[in-house]
């Protein structure tokens, strides 16, 4: 009588990645047999969630809707806590797995984990199998052009670079193992401290109609709409990228297969360019991060890694509860405390005037908003802070400072966005919101735009703190030696 024919096993370890389809980690697992599926709780991602209660209650929602997802494919999502070498370890040993395969991750304290994940797995004898998955192009794909080998420090030759390497959908399939072994009970918001619910539909399905909208319409007009907040819609797929509920090459496909549409007009198919521009820049945010893994905590240019910026202002806590008297700043502070989300362009005007007009450190600023962010992407958000505060992968010569009132008249002029976010000041006039301090100037009069109980007369005045941070750049930055 023959002996009953081994099944091939591999452990799959789903983290920011938490959808079926067009999932390269998922695909690379299963070339080695069966996939048994499971989701580590690990002491890293616990504390990003605990940060953020709107995180925690999306992240809860994405891992649920996975687990729905496998049970109607006839398996489920196979829940552990704790340590994930140990709980890998144990688990591929108890399914008969000999090889265990994740996602990798970008941020430095998760590379730092999955480099003792693999080592531990490698020790048990077990084949480690980390995959890039999380951005359109791995990292190590542009590299491979670059004249160094370690990833490119500026995004235009890097842009150039990545349109040519678009990959195709990964097409492969997974077979699931049938469910044999007891799980823990799913991640649920209140044991990271959290009672907020998502707001939205979380998952693989909703994020791809919420695509499917946007490439409709919205992208169409998203040159306008990624720098006038009030004009239209982005994509707001942030939160589903950052979590893996959506793969960042389908985004880039679906775009690029609109762009195709023959009957677009001329401003239609910028507009898509430049949302396809924003993935690339996406890309090369955790490209950088992967190859500069102090990027979190160190500044890129070495040249400013000895300019001191502030770790408190007076003026901190009004930034903090968008009390500056700047309304765009003001604005897209209260939009973000009170959704989760900010405006793209609102978000480099606040940061810059934390930055530049208080002269904060960027690291201060990024740790804040860390507390009201509902997306998960801490590589995209040192990347992004350390580029606006001119420490990064920006080179220009001075760092680009923005005028908040200038920003405002510019891409806010009739203050709709303003008045959205900012209620006091609804009532008010839009030359009177859009520069608050211009009506007084010319007419010499206290309006009451501004008092104990209205808005606030703002914290500084942005010409004169701007002239200051440039003399002082100049000073010990660009002085020769």
């Amino acid at each position: 009588m023959n002996a009953a024919r081994v099944v091939p096993r591999a452990v799959f370890a789903f983290s920011r990645d938490l959808r079926l389809s067009d999932h390269a980690g998922l695909s690379a697992a299963a070339r080695h047999g069966e996939v048994v599926p499971v989701h580590v709780v690990d002491p890293v991602s616990a504390a990003r969630l605990r940060r953020s209660p709107r995180r925690a209650a999306y992240y809860c929602a994405a891992v649920a809707a996975l687990d729905a997802a496998l049970r109607a494919r006839g398996s489920c999502l196979i829940v552990r806590r704790g340590n994930p070498g140990q709980a890998l370890r144990a688990l591929a040993r108890a399914v008969g797995a000999s090889v265990v395969g994740w996602s990798c991750g970008y941020d430095a304290k998760t590379i730092r984990r999955d480099r003792d994940l693999q080592s531990t797995l490698e020790e048990a004898g077990l084949r480690a199998l980390p995959v890039h998955d999380a951005p359109a192009v791995p990292p190590e794909d542009a590299a491979a052009s670059h004249h160094r080998g370690d990833g490119y420090r500026a995004f235009v030759p890097y842009h150039t670079l990545w349109r040519t390497l678009l990959p195709p959908a990964d097409a492969g399939t997974a077979a699931f193992a049938p469910v044999e072994i007891a799980s823990e009970p799913l991640p649920f918001p209140e044991e990271f401290g959290s009672q907020a619910h998502p707001g939205e539909p979380v998952g693989e399905d909703a994020a791809r109609a919420k695509l499917t909208t946007f490439l409709a319409g919205p992208a169409l007009q998203y040159g306008v709409a990624r720098n006038v907040p009030a004009a239209g819609d982005t994509s707001r797929l942030s939160a589903a990228l950052s979590f893996g509920t959506i793969a960042a090459r389908e985004v880039v496909r679906a775009t690029c297969e609109r762009s195709a549409d023959p009957f677009l007009l001329v401003e239609e198919r910028t507009s898509l360019r430049l949302y396809l521009r924003s993935l690339a820049q996406r890309d090369f945010f955790l490209q950088l991060a992967w190859y500069n893994e102090s990027l979190a905590e160190e500044p890129l240019q070495e040249k400013m890694r000895g300019f001191a910026f502030a770790r408190a202002h007076p003026a901190l806590d009004a930034w903090r509860s968008g009390r500056t008297g700047y309304p765009l700043v003001d604005a897209g502070i209260r939009e973000l405390r009170a959704t989760g989300w900010m405006h793209p362009r609102v978000r480099a005007i606040a940061a810059s005037f934390l930055c530049f007009d208080l002269g904060v450190d960027w690291r201060v600023g990024r740790d804040e908003w860390d507390h009201y962010l509902t997306e998960d992407d801490p590589a995209l958000a040192a990347g992004n802070w350390q580029w606006i505060a001119g420490v990064g992968a920006d080179l220009a010569a001075y760092p680009r400072i923005y005028n908040p009132l200038k920003q405002g008249r510019r891409f806010d002029p009739a203050a709709k966005y303003v008045r959205r976010w900012i209620p006091e000041l609804a009532g008010f006039p839009d030359a009177e919101i859009v520069d608050p301090g211009a009506e007084r100037r010319e007419r010499q009069l206290h309006l009451p735009l501004f008092g104990p109980q209205s808005y606030p007369e703002p914290v500084v005045d942005h010409e004169t703190v701007a002239r200051a941070f440039l003399e002082r750049y100049a000073r010990e930055v660009r002085a020769p030696a």
